[in-house]
């Protein structure tokens, strides 16, 4: 008996569909493609339910006939190549003919369109591959397509949809995508009858500004700087942001022949051209466009045809970034060097930021000594009988201070047992010496302020039983700032203060939906913030703990931080916000301490049930034993 048998076309346009379409954001990506290789100079797009319920694209294109409206829901039927050797001379964003069909096998559809010289357009109804209803219409020029109820019959694969404002973003992303390559072409996009974006037709700057100016206070495309390079191989142009302006949740996009694409690789080359730069975890913005031979490229190796293939990389990989170098040296970006200047400092290593190398100028009082201070517990320290007394003012020389026999008394209260009421289980304190520093940590409650804690750049010293104990200031206070506004958050009582003057944040779509999500947990940790318009928010109160910040960095940073882990675990972004917030607010490392501020963060930090590790994982504490301090002495 034989068992090999052909699949109904419906069957195999919903495998074809589990490939192409995916989710909303996909149906938009190709029908707003076919949209444009039909010359649509006007694209409007209206969502609801983000797209799951209703996706509808009206187009100005030339429309189609009769017969090509019919055609169209057909598997690989295309108007866009007839042989295989076109496939590496592609002109238009479509040409497998899959998408069509695809989603008419998903979704229930409804098409209306007409030619110019057509008196009557053509209207098309199918529902899951079946057409149910095909008749003349009365409609204007273009492309009207209405896609209904998205994995109606395909329930498994509409439960694995995320939720609209999820869905609503990545609709945005494939929106963006799209817009910023094609700026001669006016746009709108409408989501439950609320205007997201409208996109009027200009230059690709203006179009960058459009999209993304509403994010920053000042103009977004003042962060950039032009890119232009034509070369045999390839032509190059853009925009680069200039490296003062990167930030951890950069706008990057690479565009071939009109088309958007991800390539790791050409990516390496941009921040290779940013090489010593860039702060820590910052990276820039880019719009790169690359116009391309379509015969030395291959776009057909992935079903969404973002991944492209070229045949020269490595050419390219010099081309681009000796490109964007030498864009930013001619707008005078990178640093300028005189080798015939004699250097006013001298730098021991090679410095991998431009702040490691420009630094403020360090004043500093000669007879400052950090292990005289005036406490409630001063170790009394007696010379010697072989000691002389010829120091200036009653205090001794340099050479006595260094080298006289000297004994110390009062120091027993240092070393007595610690209280019970801090936590120093070896379990949470520390993960690799935790034993160590517990048996040689020694501070309590009631003589914690006989503590004398001293500072050196950013870190607090202690005396420990068999050593020194040295904390970073910065990462102790957002351990204790950590716990407070975790605290905050649970018991749903931030502290809020207001602003005398409310600051207005405009955002884009994208933002505005990240920040309704989070908007609730926002005000319990004392964020107070009012929709002023559907994308702009007035900020009317900050956390406390955040004291001066201001107000629209702060929001913005919480909305990068959210862009960048994505908001599919709440758990996991609520504490992404509670360390954004812990960061912003602790003390900056090497920040001058009075010793009464040492001593009150000291004993915040011990009374936490964690205190040895930051939330990020990076060491708060460290214990130099004795017997290393005596090796340096041998």
């Amino acid at each position: 008996m034989d068992i090999i048998h052909l699949l109904p076309d419906s069957v195999a346009n919903q495998i074809a569909a589990g490939e192409v379409i995916q989710r909303p954001a996909s149906c938009l990506k190709e029908l707003v493609e076919n949209s444009l290789d039909a010359g649509a100079t006007n694209v409007q797009i209206l969502l609801y339910d983000s797209g799951r319920t209703l996706l509808q694209i009206i187009d100005d294109g030339k429309g189609m006939s009769e017969t090509d409206a019919r055609m169209a829901f057909e598997r690989h039927a295309t108007s866009k190549i007839s042989s295989a050797q076109d496939l590496f001379s592609l002109h238009t964003m479509g040409f497998r003919g899959e998408a069509l069909a695809s989603i008419c096998a998903v979704a229930q559809v409804e098409m209306a369109s007409r030619r110019a010289e057509d008196e009557m357009g053509t209207r098309l109804e199918i529902n899951g591959s079946e057409v149910i209803l095909q008749e003349p219409c009365a409609c204007p020029v273009g492309t009207n397509i209405k896609i209904k109820n998205l994995f109606f019959n395909v329930p498994a694969r509409r439960r694995f949809l995320k939720t609209d404002a999820t869905e609503l973003r990545n609709v945005l992303n494939e929106f963006y995508r799209i817009v910023l390559v094609n700026p001669q072409c006016q746009f709108m996009i409408c989501n439950n009858d609320e205007v997201l974006l409208d996109l009027p037709a200009g230059t690709a700057k203006q179009r960058i500004e459009q999209v993304f100016g509403k994010s920053t206070n000042k103009q977004f495309t003042s962060s950039l700087v032009e890119l232009k390079s034509d070369t045999e191989i390839i032509s190059i142009r853009g925009f680069v942001g200039k490296p003062e302006c990167a930030v951890k949740n950069a706008q990057q996009y690479f565009f071939v022949n009109n088309r958007y694409m991800r390539h790791p690789y050409f990516h390496k080359a941009v921040m290779t051209a940013y090489q010593g730069m860039l702060s820590a975890d910052h990276n820039p913005s880019y719009f790169i466009y690359f116009d391309v031979n379509p015969e030395s490229i291959d776009v057909n190796i992935h079903p969404t045809k973002t991944e492209i293939k070229f045949a020269d990389e490595q050419s390219v990989w010099q081309i681009l970034l000796a490109t964007v170098r030498e864009s930013l040296g001619k707008f005078s970006v990178t640093p300028s060097i005189d080798f015939e200047s004699k250097p006013d400092i001298e730098i021991p290593a090679p410095a991998k930021n431009i702040s490691d190398i420009i630094r403020p100028e360090i004043q500093f009082d000669p007879t400052y000594n950090p292990f005289r201070q005036s406490t409630s517990f001063t170790p009394q320290w007696s010379d010697s009988p072989s000691s002389s007394s010829n120091s200036k003012n009653g205090q001794q020389s340099k050479y006595e201070e260094q080298h006289s026999k000297q004994t110390i008394t009062g120091w027993e209260q240092l070393y007595r047992q610690p209280s019970k009421s801090i936590n120093h289980s070896p379990s949470n304190a520390f993960d690799y010496n935790s034993r160590d520093v517990e048996s040689s940590l020694c501070l309590f409650d009631d003589d914690l302020s006989a503590l004398t804690p001293f500072q050196y750049s950013r870190y607090i010293l202690l005396p420990a039983h068999d050593g020194l104990l040295v904390i970073e200031q910065h990462r102790a206070h957002v351990c204790v700032l950590y716990e407070q506004i975790r605290q905050s958050l649970q018991d749903r009582r931030g502290v809020s203060q207001q602003l005398l003057f409310p600051e207005l944040i405009d955002l884009t779509p994208d933002e505005t939906t990240l920040l309704l999500q989070a908007a609730k947990d926002l005000r319990y940790v004392g964020f107070d913030l009012n929709q002023f318009s559907p994308n702009t928010f007035s900020i009317n109160g900050l956390p406390a703990i955040l004291g001066e910040e201001n107000a629209t960095k702060a929001v913005m940073n919480i909305l990068s931080m959210l862009k960048e882990e994505g908001l599919s675990a709440r758990e996991k972004w609520r504490d992404d916000i509670i360390q954004q917030l812990s960061e912003e607010a602790a003390i900056p490392s090497g920040k001058q301490m009075s010793e009464a501020e040492m001593r009150d963060l000291v004993h915040r930090l011990f009374e936490l049930d964690r205190y040895g590790k930051t939330p990020q994982g990076k060491t708060v504490m460290n214990l130099i034993r004795i017997n290393e301090i005596e090796k340096l002495f041998v």
